[in-house]
């Protein structure tokens, strides 16, 4: 199964599809990983277009089984949040529109995927990353590396809500 995780940014778009199993131990493949760069100087519009063109051209190509992209939560700057959130949508409304499944996670709940800790550092989840992978260095830019998190952190949760079904009350 491939699944694609997607950092949203709208400077830095990370992406990174891995290959992997819902079985006994963890094994995973970065397939391919890197960002989406747009023009901090360019309009808003042209940027979100540039990002809408390349995922699409991206799901094109990799075909994913699921698309997750993290979800955004801030506390403290709006002004981030807003940008950030504008590409989150473009990423989570072009896998609905190619009826590609879609999930989100927070940063937190990447970090308790990952490393098995909620409050892990950014260097840890991305040397788990590089562990989980089996590669030799950590994937660059960190926002590949994030993104290689997020879909590694949708394999360790469906193998959860598999193992550990939730009890419907009859």
């Amino acid at each position: 199964m491939f699944v694609l995780g997607i950092d949203p940014g709208l400077t830095r778009c990370g992406f990174g599809l891995v290959e992997g199993s819902f079985g006994g131990l963890e094994s995973f493949r970065a397939v391919r990983a890197g960002v989406v760069e747009t023009d901090p100087k360019a309009e808003v519009e042209k940027r979100l277009s540039q990002i809408l063109v390349e995922l699409r051209s991206l799901l094109e190509e990799t075909k994913p089984d699921a698309v997750v992209v993290e979800r955004i939560f801030y506390q403290r700057n709006a002004k981030t949040a807003i940008p950030v959130a504008q590409a989150s949508g473009v990423a989570v409304a072009l896998a609905g529109a190619i009826d590609i499944p879609v999930r989100q996670f927070t940063a937190q709940q990447v970090k308790l995927a990952v490393t098995g800790y909620g409050a892990a550092s950014k260097s840890q989840v991305q040397g788990m990353v590089a562990r989980l992978c089996g590669l030799a260095e950590i994937p660059k830019p960190p926002d590949a590396a994030d993104a290689l998190a997020l879909a590694i952190t949708y394999f360790m949760t469906v193998r959860m809500e598999q193992r550990y079904p939730t009890v419907s009350s009859s």
